[in-house]
Order: structure tokens, then sequence, then C-alpha cells
């Protein structure tokens, strides 16, 4: 029904009561945010601290209207309308028809059944009324009073989905190392349908386990269980991923299908020791993320995402977390699939979402990413926006029960064996290391102005590294968040000193951190910082990968000549290069590297 994202647009009809282009109807690019597209005002979400008490949120409300047709064949399916993203309060109707209660929360997907309101073979009318603050004081606390820009529209794509009366609603994936494969199969509708049926396939497309369960009349829910022998893993090294595909049996035959990408993959907290991912301990070399693009807002696409893991893998990173809300479903697809490990995080910035709207949401974030092998945890809010009465609520949707954390900043808040306490300083950070609890900072140092993406990480970096408990730790932030203001001649806003935070400028451009943190993360490490006189071809090396065995990696070497400190040219020049063996060195371990060459290696 809109476009796919923010490169492939459509355009609906809209109308605004306030800002620019108020009061009257106009075209509007969906999905976008309304203010990129000229419409409403901005604001910045610590606008209620710059401006003081008296300061109010633009309150603007949204309407959108769109045709559309659907099919003669799909009468007597079941069809919803599905809204990957909305900010905030959408309330829907087709055909003049309120489509269900109002959706509250703007980052989560959300969907209705709207089957007995459409005009089958002919056209239907959407009408979408959005409000950019919340009726609801706890989303607007969780999700609004933030330091990031406020924004309104309908941002991420709308779409509809049609399926059989009889069909799988969803599922949750539990898929352990051992081989070990259950899932929770969640059904609507079952009348007739004999069983459900569970294949998985690996990389390659072979058929590698297959089992199925009988269900019966009025089933609303079926796990299944069975083992597959040796599979690869998923660590965010090895990103191996399998294929699951269901399929609803009526008499033999396939009445309905649908597939979920998942990892087998086992993680667990040792309280006082560390995170483990199959059986291996790992420290997080990570990084905050906003969804983010200074033209779009928070309408993105597949390439920004891709470019965004690309730029953190370049870094030598190994994990992510989604500060602070979830992302767009391709982000995580690409961390399944690049590697990355993934805090998928509730909205909360530093104030906590109702028990009752906060449980609804919940829901909608963990259905719709339970099977991503890439997410280790789950973030229930940040700094002080938790809400205790959430945490129970994750592993009603997660069969695996991954670990919930709380992404804290005030000291004696650990949780789950974690203390993600953010900001410490290099001695407070060595005293948390000496107590009780693995020490994960959720954010630490500080990229404003680039001024701290990469100073003094070297220091923390070695006492995680060294420490049983340290478990490395988060970087903010990633990109600045640069908005093209639509009102200001196109020009980029950064909201004095609020907004650029990033290791990249907002474009992603690399800044000077980008390749400091590149060099400090390495996880080839080599302390020699000169040859010495009687350099012999050895070389102390340290392998920091967690699965990766050196001789598994490529070396190649040069040999180069800086120019005078007085030059009037900058850089180096090449003397000499050439290709390495690989050293046979197993993760974690310290041995010297034979540097054994089929070129001369002659000192100059």
């Amino acid at each position: 029904m809109s476009g796919t994202d923010s490169e492939h647009t459509k355009e609906w009809d809209f109308w605004i009561n306030g800002g620019r282009k108020a009061g009257s109807w106009n075209k509007i690019r969906v999905p976008s945010q309304w203010e990129q597209q000229g419409f409403g005002s901005y604001n910045y979400g610590r606008d209620y601290v710059t401006y003081g008490k008296n300061f109010k949120f633009n309150d603007e409300v949204g309407l959108y209207k769109h045709q559309f047709s659907v099919p003669n064949s799909w009468k007597g399916k079941s069809v919803n309308i599905v809204f990957e993203g909305s900010m905030t309060d959408t309330e829907v109707k087709i055909n003049g028809k309120f489509a269900e209660a109002i959706h509250q929360g703007a980052f989560y997907e959300f969907k209705y059944d709207i089957s007995d309101k459409l005009i089958f073979g002919k056209e239907n009318i959407l009408e979408v009324k959005v409000s950019k603050m919340s009726a609801d004081k706890s989303v607007n606390n969780a999700e609004r009073l933030a330091d990031y820009w406020v924004l309104g529209g309908i941002f991420r794509p709308v779409y509809l989905e049609a399926a059989p009366k009889e069909n799988i609603s969803s599922t949750s994936i539990d898929a352990k190392a051992d081989g070990t494969f259950r899932s929770n199969i969640h059904l609507k509708g079952i009348s007739s349908v004999n069983n459900v049926k569970v294949e998985i396939f690996d990389a390659k497309n072979i058929l590698v386990g297959e089992s199925q369960i009988q269900i019966q009349k009025g089933d609303t829910l079926k796990q299944i269980q069975f083992s597959i022998k040796n599979p690869k893993l998923w660590t965010a090294e090895t990103p191996n991923l399998y294929r699951a595909k269901f399929s609803l049996k009526k008499n033999r035959k396939n009445s309905y299908q649908t597939e979920e990408k998942f990892g087998f993959r086992t993680i667990e907290i040792k309280k006082g020791d560390g995170i483990y991912v199959n059986g291996t301990k790992i420290k997080m070399k990570g990084i905050n993320r906003h969804v983010w693009w200074p033209e779009t807002g928070r309408a993105v696409n597949k390439n920004i995402d891709l470019m965004d893991v690309q730029l953190i893998k370049e870094m030598n990173m190994n994990a992510v977390r989604c500060s602070h809300y979830p992302p767009n479903k391709s982000f995580l697809q690409i961390c399944d699939s690049l590697g990355l490990y993934v805090l998928d995080e509730l909205a909360g910035w530093q104030k906590k979402y109702s028990t009752e709207v906060g449980k609804k949401l919940v829901k909608e974030m963990v259905t719709r990413d339970a099977n991503h092998p890439s997410i280790i945890f789950w973030s229930n809010g940040n700094e002080g926006g938790h809400n205790f009465d959430l945490d129970a609520e994750y592993a009603k949707y997660d069969l695996s029960n991954r670990p919930v954390i709380h992404a804290h900043h005030k000291p004696e808040n650990a949780f789950n064996g974690i203390d993600c306490n953010h900001y410490e300083d290099y001695y407070s950070t060595q005293k948390i290391l000496e107590g009780e609890n693995i020490y994960m900072p959720t954010e630490f140092l500080h990229a404003q102005d680039d001024g701290g993406g990469g100073t003094s990480l070297a220091d923390y970096w070695e006492l995680h590294w060294n420490s049983k408990k340290g478990a490395g730790g988060f970087l903010w932030a990633f990109a600045d968040e640069g908005l093209v203001r639509t009102d200001f001649n196109n020009q980029i806003d950064i909201n004095a000193i609020n907004a650029p935070d990033g290791v990249v400028g907002p474009h992603r451009e690399k800044e000077g951190s980008f390749y400091a943190i590149r060099e400090i993360y390495s996880p080839v490490k080599i302390d020699l910082k000169t040859l010495p006189n009687n350099f012999n071809g050895t070389i102390p090396v340290e392998n920091r990968y967690h699965f990766t065995n050196l001789k598994d990696c490529q070396f190649e070497w040069k040999l180069v000549k800086f120019k005078t400190p007085f030059s009037s040219e900058s850089g180096f020049d090449v003397l000499q290069k050439g290709k390495a063996q690989s050293a046979n060195i197993q993760p974690t371990e310290k041995r010297k590297f034979e540097f054994k060459s089929s070129n001369k290696l002659e000192r100059k």
C-alpha cells in the first residue's frame, strides 16, 4: 500500500492541523517523516530542558487517506493491515469503520484483521489519523522526552497480508548449540487441518531435519521439538544461518506455509564470571546506534542498514545496541547474516512505559524479533526507563528465554548478574570489575564532536579484556544525528551540542576516532611498536578472536618510510610489500609469530 522504504515511496493524501502547510489537503510520500516532507514543525526531545518549564512540544495531528483495491481471490481469507512503525498514536479506519483500538507506541509493528471491512474486487478507502504526541503520558515520557529528534508520521511500510483462515500467526524458535530445535507455533482459525510439519534447511538448501505433530480443531498453540546432528553454529564470527519451513497439512496436502531464518546458538550468563555464547566467554566490542539518515530521519532503507553494519564491523566491532528502540527489520536481518551481537531495546529513554502500555509493546517487539539469532539480550529501557513489571514479559513470547538487562546509569542497579552502569571513569571501572557482578557498560566514553570515541578506549579495553568479569561495552555513539531542516534551506541541524555525538558523521563520514577504534579493537594484537635492530622475523601476537584461529586469516605486510617531520608532503612511501604465511594461533592464545615470506624483508 505504501512504498517499501525511504527510497521507494508512494503518495497518499495528507492534511495536518499545525505548522507548515496546515489546514489544507496535500500529497505526502509514505513511508516518511512529515517534517522532512515540508509539513509541521520541528522539536528536539530535550527542548523541554533547553526552554524551561513553560515549553510545550508541537502537538500535531496528521490525517492520511489512500485508496486501494483488494482482489476477489482474497475472499474467504484472513487479511491483515500491517504498520511497521508510526509516530505515535495511530487510529485506522477501513471504509469508514474503525479497524481496532488506537495503537500507542512509535517504534513497534502492529496489525489489524480487517477481513470483515473490505470490499473485494473494488476500491477501498484507508484513513489514518496519526498524533505526534501520545494521549498516554507514559508513552510521551518513554519516547519523546529524550535526547533525540521528535518527529511525526508513518515512517515504516504499510501493507496488506492475506492468508487462509487456517494459518500460523507467528512462531518462536529456540535452537541450541547441541542441535536441539524447539518452536512454539501459534495457530489461528484451526478447524480442519490435521498436522503441522517443520523442515530445516541449511545454507545450501539441503534438508537436514524434519518432524511433524498432529493438531486438533481449536488449537492455538503447539510446540514441536527435535534435533539435528552437528549443526554449524551461529556467532558474530561465524554467522551460520538455517531456514525453518512450517507447513499446515490437510489430508497430506499443504494448506499454508511460512518460513523463518534462524541460527543454532546457546547464550548463558554465568554470574560472577561472564557472558557465554556456545560455551565460550565473549566480550563486547560494541556501539550504540540510532536508526537515522539526515534527509529522511528514522525512515531508512536496506542500503543504509547494510552500510551501517559494514562500518561497525570495519571498526573490528562485534556488537551493537539498538538505542533506544527496536530497529527496522532489515537491520536485524543483516546483523544475522553478517554477524553482530545485538541488544534489542524497548524504548524508555529515562522514563518508563506504564505497565498496561508496556506489556502490549513488549509483546509486539518480541513477537517480531524473537527468531533473530543476532539478538542475545533484551534491554528493558534505558537509564531509569525500566518498568520492573515488564521484566518477566519477554519470556512469554521468546521461547529461547534470552536474558533481560537494564541499561542503567546509577550504581547498584545490576540486573541478572550484569552491571551496565554508564560513563564510569577508568578508576571506578576498575572498582566495579573487582565487585561481584559482570560489568558491561551499555554506554561509555562519548564521541561528542568526535572527542571521546577513541580517547582512552585502549585503556578501558585492556581493563575489560584482562578482567574475569569484564564483558566489554558499547560506545556512545555510532553516527551524528544531524537533520536536514526543510524549514531552514535544507541545512543540517545538530541541535547545538546534543546531536553531534557520533564516531561517523550524519552521512557516515569517517572521523578520527573511527580509525583509532579500528586499531584498538583489532582481533590480532601486536604490541611491538618498532622493529628491533636484531629483528629476525619473529613477532609476538595475541589472538583476540573468540572463535577464529589465526590460521584462517590472511596476512599481508608492507615496509613503509614516513615523510620527515618538516617535509612539504605527508604520508609515507611503500618500500616493500608481500604476503606472510598464517600462524596456527588459537582464540585468546598468545604466541610468537614466525614471519615467513616469499619476499625478502630488508631493513632500510
